[in-house]
């Protein structure tokens, strides 16, 4: 019980003491007013669901009840500085640890466990909890296949302490990696903003056939088009469950392998030519996460929910994908729902008209500028996923390890 990496005033402290949650804290669960009752509603008490732990770090709710909708339903108010953990909900949400640095009510899909200054500090609890998603996952996935996790599973959770002082260095130095990640992070968003803002004057707006912004060489109108008149969309090949093996000659491309290399399906069988893709080819993805992807690899079978797209003499490759790109968020933002498209077809994304400039030279000026921001944008993402790596490296350092 004593951690690999150890800050030097502490090297001579005994060991890190094993304990339980339910031996350190309390622990409760929230609950929902009813949500038809208007009395119970835009009161002033903050009352946060389970959506809101993916802010981490709560100081604001988006949500508030009455002293009646606190009085009449099972939420509870709790105090700053609890550990709040996703019991429940859709996504990433289960299993997912928060802190809020002001007094608030939750739903009953949050865990809260209660602060104890005189045994813990809540940032380095906070800290441990949320290094556990996986485990918090994997304790939750329950025999239904539903999952969820329960205060139970909560109390039981094993961890080892540290006295105060050295938990206190401790959570001071993940928490200051922790605003180098939000800094971070928000420069990623700086950087995807300015860019949505770029393409919206690089492109003419609904009705319009010059852009509002130009390169002084190039002149005259923009020319409409459907799509399906500048590429060819090819689907992807349909898999049976049985074809999908462990290990085989190609990779099968599936749309969560643009963002991870993990979990691949292999395939021995040999297709036409159209059904595999290159390192290179431009692709799109039309279900789950939908938009145009550059195929950065060797060959592999791409699956039916992607489309390769060969661009035409008339249009350069750059240029379709970024085309494909503002044409995708542009008809997300018009719809309030987001856009169904759950339901694309070719059929429809092959009858998009968009405006094209007639010039080549334009179409690869144009990409040439957005795909060095684009080359940005990605080395920050890269950076802060090089971050949280680090930080995930550091905790295994600076925690013992408790074996299962």
């Amino acid at each position: 019980m004593i951690p690999k990496l150890r800050f030097p005033e502490f090297s001579n402290d005994e060991e890190w003491q094993k304990t339980t949650i339910d031996k350190i804290a309390k622990v409760s669960a929230g609950g929902t007013p009813e949500s038809t009752n208007p009395e119970y509603w835009n009161g002033n008490i903050p009352w946060m669901n389970s959506g809101e732990l993916n802010n981490k770090r709560i100081y604001s709710v988006s949500n508030y009840i009455t002293s009646k909708g606190l009085k009449e339903s099972s939420t509870k108010l709790i105090p700053p500085n609890c550990v709040l953990i996703g019991l429940a909900g859709q996504g990433k949400t289960r299993g997912t640890a928060a802190i809020n640095y002001i007094e608030l009510c939750t739903n009953q899909s949050i865990g809260s466990i209660h602060p104890n200054e005189d045994v813990f500090d809540s940032e380095f609890l906070y800290q441990k909890v949320d290094s556990m998603y996986e485990k918090l996952r994997y304790l939750s996935a329950g025999d239904g296949g539903r999952g969820g996790l329960n205060l139970q599973i909560i109390k039981e959770i094993e961890l080892s302490l540290p006295k105060l002082k050295e938990q206190q260095k401790v959570a001071a130095c993940l928490s200051s990696l922790d605003e180098v990640i939000v800094s971070h992070n928000q420069k990623l968003q700086l950087l995807r903003d300015h860019k949505k803002g770029l393409m919206q004057t690089f492109f003419p707006r609904e009705g319009e056939k010059v852009p509002k912004y130009r390169f002084k060489e190039f002149k005259g109108e923009w020319v409409k088009k459907k799509l399906g008149e500048v590429a060819t969309f090819i689907n992807g090949r349909a898999y049976k469950q049985e074809e999908l093996l462990d290990g085989g000659k190609y990779r099968v491309l599936r749309v969560g392998n643009f963002f991870t290399n993990n979990n691949w399906y292999y395939s021995n069988l040999e297709l036409e030519e159209d059904k595999y893709c290159d390192n290179g080819d431009l692709l799109y993805a039309w279900s789950a996460s939908f938009g145009p992807r550059i195929w950065k690899g060797e060959k592999v079978i791409y699956h039916y929910h992607i489309w390769k797209v060969v661009p035409s003499q008339s249009i350069d490759k750059g240029f379709l994908f970024i085309l494909l790109d503002n044409e995708t968020e542009r008809m997300k933002t018009q719809n309030a729902n987001g856009f169904a498209l759950l339901h694309i077809t070719k059929g429809t994304i092959e009858s998009w008209k968009c405006c094209i400039p007639k010039s080549k030279d334009e179409q690869q000026k144009i990409a040439s500028c957005l795909s060095d921001l684009d080359e940005l944008i990605n080395a920050q993402a890269e950076k802060i996923e090089q971050l949280k790596l680090h930080k995930k490296g550091l905790m295994q350092s600076l925690f013992p390890q408790m074996k299962d």
